[in-house]
Order: structure tokens, then sequence, then C-alpha cells
């Protein structure tokens, strides 16, 4: 069943909608995707440009998640852009999120006539380098944004007896570009796989609150707090009658025999993994978010795609996150099997956000 063979009566869908789980469900195959075609969407930068960089397989691309309850309304770049019309759709958070701001921008060119009629205000070409950026839709005037922040807390430096500087985190203080998300009409965020590794796992001399650094402290404990600090931030300067946000749950990753630092692979899978226990994989992490959200003042909308990335050990750059055409060699030595090749399973994540504001207008509406 492809994009063109769902029902139109959106009040028809979302009266299934309202009652229905769009996060529990299944991948099924449609030939009418992917909804932008590899190598055409100027926005995806190098490290998720997969069939660019020698990725040969397509299979991957051809999958629509469908939830067991209903069906997702048709997705419509147009009338998105419609929704998103006069305001400002802010991503905030790690690599993560501009794996999906890059697929939001690409999804979201679809529904244009004039291609040129959108761009990044300031002229800046999409890298790793840059943690600010800010594409602007002249016809509808809209602008989507991302701001980068790996924890949503605050980074800093302290200088160790030695003299040399070593990074802190303050799990107490929101991240320096708060000032930033203010000013947003729709906020996506995410923060969790900086949590995983290196100094913010091992908790040694890292952790602060007010002007006190822990020796050590439990990183599991540390993102409470931190999620718990941003939750605050939101009840204090959120407006929840103009403003919507969102909270991007944890994506899987999917190494095999190591991690993304200790030789850990996915070169080679092709379909997505349909059955078996790792689809139930649902990290500590997402139960805390959860918990902290439940306690919030201002609504925040879980996007829980967790168990939708758990099927989609298919959908990682693997050694196809480099450059690897004009004789160049694929370097198999590190694979990233945590981000995801685009066009792919982000543009679902896309998906959902849209699926949301259809049924958030008709709720308004009855």
């Amino acid at each position: 069943m492809g994009r063109g063979s769902r029902s139109d009566g959106l009040e028809l869908e979302t009266g299934a909608l309202k009652e229905c789980d769009l996060y529990t469900g299944t991948w099924v195959e449609d030939g009418n995707y992917p909804i932008y075609q590899p190598g055409s969407c100027p926005y995806v930068d190098e490290a998720y440009d997969c069939q660019i960089n020698g990725r040969t397989d397509t299979h991957y691309t051809k999958w629509r998640w469908k939830p067991h309850a209903c069906d997702l309304p048709r997705f419509s770049a147009r009338d998105f852009l419609v929704r998103l019309k006069g305001k400002r759709l802010m991503l905030v958070g790690d690599s993560m999120n501009r794996n999906q701001f890059e697929s939001i921008l690409c999804i979201l060119r679809e529904g244009l006539q004039n291609k040129s009629k959108m761009y990044e205000i300031h002229g800046h070409k999409i890298t790793k380098g840059r943690g600010y950026f800010v594409f602007k839709f002249e016809d509808y005037n809209c602008t989507v944004e991302f701001v980068r922040s790996h924890f949503l807390v605050k980074e800093g430096v302290r200088t160790n007896g030695q003299g040399s500087s070593n990074p802190t985190l303050s799990i107490d203080r929101i991240d320096k570009t708060s000032g930033r998300w203010k000013r947003a009409d729709i906020l996506v965020f995410n923060t969790g796989h900086w949590w995983t590794h290196g100094k913010t796992a091992r908790g040694i001399n890292y952790y602060k609150e007010g002007d006190y650094l822990y020796p050590k402290f439990d990183a599991v404990e540390a993102y409470r707090k931190a999620i718990k600090t941003w939750g605050k931030w939101i009840d204090d300067n959120i407006n929840p009658r103009k403003q919507i946000v969102y909270y991007r749950g944890y994506s899987s990753a999917h190494f095999r025999g190591g991690d993304w630092d200790s030789g850990g692979s996915c070169n080679g899978e092709t379909e997505p993994v349909l059955n078996g226990t790792i689809l139930n994989n649902y990290p500590l992490k997402m139960k805390i978010v959860e918990e902290v959200i439940q306690g919030m003042k201002v609504p925040v909308k879980l996007l829980n795609v967790t168990r939708l990335t758990n099927f989609r050990k298919d959908g990682h750059p693997s050694v196809y996150g480099k450059n690897t055409m004009g004789g160049k060699k694929v370097s198999t030595r590190r694979q990233d099997c945590s981000h995801w090749c685009l066009p792919g399973v982000p543009d679902a994540w896309n998906e959902l956000i849209y699926a949301t504001l259809v049924l958030q207008q008709t709720n308004s509406r009855n």
C-alpha cells in the first residue's frame, strides 16, 4: 500500500489516530518510498549520504512505519509547510538530531515548486563543525533550525592541578544555547548518545552541581538530574498555549561484535529485524525521560522512536559514512551503526511529527 492509496479523509483518519499508539507497530514495504530520492537532496551531509558514498543496496529505503492500530495520515510535504506557516521549528540536540534535521529539510523541500525558495540564511553549508543553522522557506515565511546541544545542560571546563583543562558538565544548569530555544514555536529535543561513553559514562571529576565537582558520580543519576533540569527550564520558559515541545526518544544502535570505537560493525545488513528480543529493547534512559515528562506542567509530546528503530539494523551508514567513490578504499575499521542513512529511518520520525500536528489540529477543532 503506497502513500497514494491511503484514505484522504483526515477526519476519518484522525478519529482512529486519537486512540492509536503511533509508536507500536511494524515496518511495511512500500514501493512509493522513499519520500525523496537518494542523492537528490543537497542538505544531506557526507556522513549520512550513503548511496553517494557507494552503498548499492536500496531496499532499506522502501519501508514505511505502520502503527498496529491505525494508518498514519498520508504524508504531504506541502501540507506540512502550510502548518509551519509563519513559525519557527527548532531541533535541539546532538548529531542524531542533526540527522533528523537534515531529513526534515529534505522532506519539506519536496513540497516546494521552486526549490531555490529555501536557503540557509547565512549561506552556511551543513557540516559537522557548525552548531547552528537556520533554513528559511520563503513562500511560507517559516524557518527550520538546528541548535547543537549534546547534553541540554551546561558543558564547561576546569583547570586541574597540573594546569591542563578538563571538561565538566553542570547537571543543574541549562545549556548556554537555551536563549535561542525560547524563540521557537515548535521544539524537538534529544540527548542520550553522549551519555554512554568516555568521561560522561565514567563520571570521575566530571559532573558538577553548583560549584561542587563530584569526584565520582553515577552517569544514570546524572542523566536523571539533567533531564529534570531541562524539564524545569521548559516549565519556566515555555508557553504551552503558543509553543509545542517534543522530546525525541533514544534511537537504537546496532553494533555487532564491539562498540562504536572498538570494532563494532553493521556492514552488509540489508533487511530489518522483523522479530526477536531486540524489538523489545527499551533503555532505562527512556523510562527516566517518561517519568520526568509525567511530572512536568508543560505538556511534552514524546516522539518515542526507540522501538521503531530497534527493527532497523539495515538503516545505518556502516562503512558508507564517507565518500568511497573515485577509487578510495572502504575502511571497515570504524563503522557508523548509530546514525542513519538519508533517505531512511529519520524520515519516519518526521512523518510522526507531521501526524501529531494533524492530530493536534483536529483535536482543537472538535
